[in-house]
């Protein structure tokens, strides 16, 4: 069994603390590559340290404490983005960790990550103007292609293709930037 969560479990407050300490910003940034919102992210890990701190007892976990936190942070934040109705039929919230894991040698740092996630969001803002629009229109409005297309009075083909190239688009820059990141480690 994992030392941290046995001393959790006896209400060390100096462990969690360090705990707290060491995950929490790395963990909001996590957050945040899904979310988009630093105060929303901010709520979500504080609420998972609160849940392990009041649940320590009953907890289970199988894995390191590490990747309990960052598996408890994705699947609260997807949970968030349900419950606000985003939808991701693209997949494009899930890319930048597919993409990583897949296309970028698994030795990032969690910090890297992260910077490539913060990058994804000013990539969004230098895609052309109606590329941005019907991303933003899709993916933050929660439109449907069809409402999209009568939205910006295009067709519903332009709107699924400009979808495709967002994402090429969106996928080749992080990647670059994540290689930058690495050569100039």
């Amino acid at each position: 069994m994992n030392l941290i969560l046995q001393e959790i479990r006896k209400k060390d407050e100096k462990v969690f603390k360090n705990l707290f300490d060491s995950h929490y910003e790395p963990l909001v940034l996590y957050a945040n590559g899904y979310l988009f919102d630093i105060e929303s992210s901010q709520d979500i890990v504080q609420n998972i340290f609160i849940y392990i701190w009041e649940h320590a007892d009953t907890l289970n976990i199988k894995t390191s404490i590490k990747g309990y936190l960052y598996t408890m942070t994705r699947n609260k934040c997807l949970n968030y983005l349900k419950s606000i109705k985003i939808t991701d039929n693209l997949e494009l919230l899930d890319f930048n960790m597919n993409l990583i894991s897949e296309n970028v040698v698994d030795s990032t740092s969690q910090e890297d990550k992260a910077i490539a996630y913060l990058q994804t969001l000013k990539i969004i803002d230098t895609l052309p103007e109606r590329m941005q629009k019907i991303v933003r229109l899709k993916f933050l409005h929660n439109y449907k292609y069809s409402e999209i297309a009568s939205e910006l009075n295009i067709s519903i083909n332009t709107v699924k293709t400009q979808l495709k190239r967002a994402k090429i688009r969106i996928i080749e820059l992080v990647v670059s930037i994540l290689i930058l990141l690495q050569i100039y480690q």
